[in-house]
């Protein structure tokens, strides 16, 4: 069973969260989610939905999911020997994204990415901000540069999305590709017929 952690903070895009979550969920996966405190206020705001009734709301799945306190650095999550697959932080704001590039881990949710750089673990960012200053831009490199996964949830039009839950779902899709866990919500492009 893959272990996975979700990462959410307070950037606007909570729907990307919810979906991906929900994505897993029909796989085998132990799923560890840790937010914020605007990353749940945030959350609740766009969905409509606490996480926690989110979470309550899936019922009986294929994962397991634990929600962590953003607070408890002795959490499993905060070592590297607890052996987790990939962390995906979803969405991203830029205050989290300059924190992690400067090994600023002061909660779980920064220490877990801090972990992921250096045990060279498989770290995804899905960052949230536009247009995008130089110093978001070099944050980012310096991600990067250390082994981090930059993907800006960019809709492939390709696929003729139509909703916005396809677009949404096609984005949640690849980070799932990107995982590792094969699923039907993203198509390879397969060339023009």
């Amino acid at each position: 069973m893959k272990k996975i952690i979700i990462g959410i903070t307070g950037a606007s895009g909570s729907i990307l969260a919810q979906y991906l979550i929900t994505g897993l969920s029909e796989y085998p996966v132990a799923c560890h989610c840790v937010l914020t405190g605007n990353g749940e206020r945030v959350f609740e705001y766009e969905t409509g939905l606490s996480f926690d009734n989110y979470l309550k709301s899936l019922g009986e799945t294929n994962s397991t999911i634990i929600k962590h306190d953003n607070d408890n650095l002795f959490a499993p999550i905060a070592s590297g020997s607890y052996g987790f697959d990939a962390m995906v932080i979803i969405p991203c704001s830029m205050g989290s994204l300059a924190k992690i590039a400067h090994g600023y881990a002061d909660s779980l949710l920064l220490r877990a990415a801090d972990v992921c750089i250096k045990e060279k673990l498989q770290l995804i960012v899905i960052p949230r901000e536009t247009p995008l200053s130089a110093i978001h831009l070099r944050n980012m490199l310096t991600l990067s540069d250390a082994g981090v996964t930059i993907m800006p949830p960019m809709p492939a039009y390709y696929q003729h999305p139509t909703t916005l839950s396809d677009i949404t779902w096609l984005t949640v899709g690849r980070i799932m590709e990107k995982i590792g866990i094969s699923n039907d919500y993203h198509q390879t492009w397969q060339g023009a017929k």
